[in-house]
Order: C-alpha cells, then structure tokens, then sequence
C-alpha cells in the first residue's frame, strides 16, 4: 500500500554533473556561470534531438530521462564531442568538462519527476566517470552492447554508496570499436584453459558475422515495417528522407537563414535522384522552433529517415553536427561532428550530403553515382548573398520581396550562375504579378531576360525551366508551358511546386483529371503545404465532378487559412461553390455571405461571375472571378 498512488516504469536515466565545480566557481563566479548556462542548453537541445527529456537541473547536475537507452548514449557521446569542442576555445583553467552516468532501472514517478535506485546508481555511475567521460551501468550495456559502434571497458562491479549490491559498470569509449575492453572477473578463466577459450570465442566470432552477412544481404528488411501503420501517409517504395533546417546554435538571429540553407542545399541534391523520395522544405521548416520527437515528424511526413542538426559559428570557424535517423525504428544511422573554417561551409555541405546519400544509396541496391550533382554556388559571398535572397523572398512581403531581388543581383555581380539567374527571374515575376513592380511590363521584360540567360549557361538546371513554364502559362501557351514543366521535373524529380505548376497548367488547359495526379503528388512531397495546394486540388475535383473530394481539400484550406495564412475570403468562396453544387444552397449561401463581410468589394458583379461556373465548367471565367476578388493565382516558387 506505500505505493498507492505512484507510478512506476522502467526508464534509461541519465545523470551529469560538472567536474571541479567548486574550483571554477571559486576562480571566476560570473565567467562559470556564462559557462554553464551556455553548456546546460547544448545539453537540453541534444537531450531533446535524442528524444529525451530534461527532469532537473540544479546548480551543475543535470537529470535527464530517455524511453531508449541507444538514445540515451547516443545523445552522451554527442554532448561530450560537443562540450569537448567548445572547450577548445576557452583557456585551459576555464574549461568545463561533464561527467555522465547512465543506467536503466526502475523508477516511481511523481508529477514530473523521478525517484528510486534507478536514479540512485545513474548517480552513482556518473561519480565513477571521468571528466569528459560516460559510464554506463550492465543493465544499460546489456542493451546496448551490439547496437552502437562504440567500445567499452568493463571496470568490474562497483560498490557504490546507498546501494546494496554492487553495480556491474563499464566505461564507454568514443570512438568506434568492435571488441568490448575486458570482462567480468567471474568470467576470467585460468592461463591454461586460455586457448580453448579464444577457438570458442573466435568461432562465435565466425558465426556471427556469416550470419549477420546472411542477415544484410539475404534477409535484409525492406522498408516497410509494422510500424508503418501508424504514418499519416503510405511509406513511398523508395528511400524517403526529410532533412530539417539546422538548428542556430551561434546566438546571433541573423544567421538563421545559414541553417535554413544549409537544408536546403542538401534537399535540392537529395531531390534530383529519382529513386529518392525527399519532402520539400516548406513542410521541414514547418518544424522550426518546435519541439517535436523525430519519430513524430517521420510520422507526420510519411518517411523513413530523418536528417537534423545544428551549426555554431564562432569567429571565422564554424562547427557541425549532423545526425541521420531511422524513425521508424528511432535509432542513428549516422552522425558526425565538424569543425571547419567559415569560408568552407560550402566544402562542408557537399560532404554532408555525400554521406547522407551513400546509407540511402545501399539500401535502394544502385550503383553509386559517379558524380553526384550537387548543383550551388561555388563562390562563398555569392552563396551567402543568394542564400539571404532565399530567406527573405519566402517572407512574400513587398519589403521583402524587394530586398531579396537586390540580394540576388549582387549575387549574380559577384558570381553569374544559372540557378540564381533562375531566381532572380522568378522574384521578378511575382514581384510583377503583386503589382508591386514601378513598372509591370519592364519587370517582366528583365525576368524574359534572366531566363534566357540561365538557359545558354546551364540547360540542365531546372529553376529557369519551371520560369519560362510560369511565363508561357501567363501567356496560355498551354503546350509550351506543359513542356517547360516537365523538363523541370525531369531533372528534379522530387520539386513539389514542380508538380503544382505542371498541374496549374493542365487544369488551366482544360485537362483537369491529369492535374489531380500532380497536385496530389504536390502535396504528398509537401504536407504542410500552404492553402494554394489543397485550393487548386479542389478545384480540379471540382470541375471533374468529385463534388465530396472538393470539399474535403476546400475545407482543409479553411483550416489553414483560419491559422492567419491566407485571407478567408477565398475559402468561402471555394466552399460556397461546392456546396452550390452538392445541392446545399443554405451552407452555400452561409459561406457566400461571409466571403462578403470579409471583402465588402467583393460585390454582386463579382458574385455573378461566380455563379457562372456554377453550372459551367469554365475555368478561365473562375480565374476572372477570383482575380476580381483580389485572389492570387499562386506565390513565388
């Protein structure tokens, strides 16, 4: 009965604290506590990125619990690089080094915290670790011991204080090993009986490793898994990844486009292989400033792998950490720490993306290509100023807009290159279409210009491709727009609002089952999409007949745009057509009503126009018609 009331469940604990402490405290109070406030938040963001979870963190300590004890280790390995790296640029009486214990074992919890032996012996393990160092409890390594491609040193069974019995500990080594460092004393054996022990051994050694290699290559699991059932989407029958914008861990808000183009650099590699499944950035970057598990956003996206990470730049020198992760299974695939000078970032990206690419390589069972396109800038400024261009036309305001065409012609002066003449074009597109531009015509008289330029330096880059598409659908050169389309695609296989232009083109040309296909296949690279994705989906069920699907992606866009993307005149006026033609005149009627109160210009004349293709299937009369009411007809690429 003394338990009445608590919960127990079993959990990998993981318990820091700061070697000498006192001493640092007693040297320089102010300079410790910068120290530590700065390292406990590497620690919490690691601790989160590794699926954990920070329970206390009093004065130096920190306890941190973990449903997986692989991750629990993989985010210590990753904290002490981390700190060891920071710890470089201090002077040596200032650095701080952690000591980390890990165990699992069984706790009571009580509103958000943790008690018993379990977290007893994490303590325990932590005071037997060494500065800089990680020990593990047996129970923790038994789970371990064959998961993670680290090496580990037995240092016997420990009596350690308040605990019973003595606590079997082993020290965790960094860096890669294949063989465990020594052995239970009760498992030693006597000098002459050695040689019988090691054909044992070896021949265990033996066996495991054929079949393991029976395991990899003849039994190896494809994709799917069960726990697929639990995806907002089908598994695609290819590598699926989703590459996260790297977290700023530099302190300066300036740099946060840096993380955001980092992503994007390694997407657009990732993108061009067609038997890759890669999601689109919108939908990656939907996940900035949030704190949501890895296995969560796999699930939310429908892939298999995750790829996260952080940049730090100090000074001239900039560290990484990236980690790609199977979530579906939720353990690493892969992770590296780099430490580089600023000015080879570039350099930097491309070998993160190469190994990202070779485990996704493997398992589809190609060749490896002989040059992967990586398809950027080579010049750094150049980068740096198309990448800020990048950053600020996504922001779709006229400051914006305009700031980021002026990035991108500086870009260009320093290094002319296909893919921001490709941009720039597009920025001047819509900065045209927005009426933004001191003069329409001569906006797109430059955009013309751009495009032709982008296509004599590098036909086989697919940004002025989809440029020219958009500009020949403005002109509704239908056949041409659709062949620009498809050659983008062609070469980027995996461009959502590839998909969505080539499908704005067929329902504009009157095909609108095919566009069904492409703003379906849209979306599904894309899921969190903004409200101009499910909005023309619904209009091409709409006028293909399939009056409930139009409802369905209408209704998604009143949802989003109920979120502040979009005005809410738009998704009355989509759902008041499709109820009008489900036979529902009230909700019709309703939802036409308040398309009024949000524009009271939205007036009879305009509302006319919209009855027309109530009964008629005229697309470009319901373009006039929304064009009437202010609606775009779609936002930058």
């Amino acid at each position: 009965m003394a338990d009445e009331g608590f919960k127990r469940k079993l959990t990998a604990i993981l318990s820091a604290d700061v070697e000498g402490y006192s001493r640092l405290m007693g040297d320089d109070e102010e300079a410790t506590v910068r120290t530590l406030t700065s390292y406990r938040e590497v620690l919490s963001t690691l601790i989160q990125q590794h699926n954990g979870k920070v329970l206390d963190s009093p004065g130096d300590n920190l306890l941190a619990e973990f449903v997986s004890v692989v991750d629990a280790v993989q985010c210590s390995v990753a904290v002490q690089k981390e700190i060891s790296a920071r710890n470089s640029e201090l002077p040596e009486n200032r650095r701080m080094q952690f000591r980390i214990g890990i165990n699992l074992g069984d706790v009571i919890q009580e509103e958000g915290r943790i008690y018993g032996d379990g977290v007893n012996i994490a303590s325990r393990l932590e005071g037997l670790a060494e500065p800089g160092g990680i020990c593990i409890s047996k129970t923790a390594f038994d789970h371990i011991e064959s998961k993670l491609p680290y090496g580990y040193e037995f240092l016997g069974d420990q009596t350690v204080k308040n605990i019973a019995k003595p606590v079997g500990a082993y020290r965790v080594l960094m860096q890669p090993r294949v063989t465990v460092a020594g052995e239970p004393e009760k498992e030693k054996r006597l000098p002459g009986r050695r040689i019988p022990v090691f054909i044992g051994v070896a021949t265990v050694l033996v066996l495991a490793i054929v079949i393991g290699v029976w395991q990899f290559y003849v039994r190896r699991p494809t994709v799917k898994t069960a726990s697929e059932e639990k995806m907002a989407y089908p598994l695609p029958d290819k590598p699926s990844i989703a590459v996260m914008s790297f977290n700023n861990m530099s302190g300066d808000p300036e740099l946060d486009y840096i993380g955001d183009s980092i992503s994007e650099n390694i997407i657009s590699a990732l993108a061009k292989i067609p038997y890759f499944f890669v999601i689109a950035r919108n939908s990656t970057f939907f996940y900035k400033d949030k704190q949501v598990k890895v296995t969560q956003i796999g699930r939310e996206l429908g892939v298999r792998y995750v790829l996260e990470g952080s940049f730090l730049k100090s000074g001239e020198k900039v560290r990484i950490n990236a980690q790609l992760i199977d979530a579906l299974k939720g353990h690493h695939v892969w992770s590296e720490t780099y430490n580089r000078p600023w000015t080879d970032l570039l350099s930097l990206i491309d070998e993160i993306t190469l190994a990202v690419m070779k485990p996704l390589v493997e398992e589809v069972g190609v060749p490896w290509p002989e040059k992967p396109e990586l398809g950027k800038l080579t010049n750094f400024d150049a980068w740096l100023l198309s990448s800020k261009a990048v950053f600020h036309g996504d922001k779709m305001t006229r400051e914006d807009l305009a700031k980021a065409i002026n990035l991108t012609k500086q870009s260009i002066d320093i290094e002319p290159h296909s893919k921001t003449y490709g941009l720039l074009a597009n920025l001047l597109m819509w900065n045209a279409r927005m009426g933004w531009a001191t003069s329409p015509e001569e906006s797109m008289k430059q955009a013309k210009e751009m495009i032709r330029k982008a296509l004599d330096m590098d036909d086989s880059n697919p940004i002025p491709h989809l440029a020219l598409g958009q500009m020949l659908l403005h002109q509704k050169k239908y056949n041409d727009a659709l062949a620009e389309y498809q050659k983008a695609l062609d070469l980027f296989p995996n461009w959502d609002f590839g998909h969505y232009q080539l499908g704005r083109a067929l329902l504009f040309s009157g095909q609108p089952k095919k566009a069904v296909s492409a703003f379906k296949e849209a979306k599904r690279l894309n899921p969190h999409c903004s409200w101009f994705f499910p909005a023309l989906l619904g209009r091409a069920y709409f006028h293909t007949g399939r009056y409930a699907e139009a409802l369905a992606e209408y209704e998604e866009v009143h949802k989003i745009c109920s979120r502040g993307e979009c005005n809410m005149l738009f998704p009355h006026i989509y759902l008041a057509m499709v109820y009008s033609k489900l036979g529902n005149d009230k909700e019709a009627s309703d939802h036409m009503e308040k398309a009024l109160e949000y524009n009271p210009r939205f007036n009879l004349e305009a509302r006319r126009s919209i009855s027309l293709f109530k009964n008629k299937e005229d697309t470009d009369r319901e373009i006039d018609a929304l064009r009437k009411a202010g609606a775009p007809e779609h936002p930058p690429s």
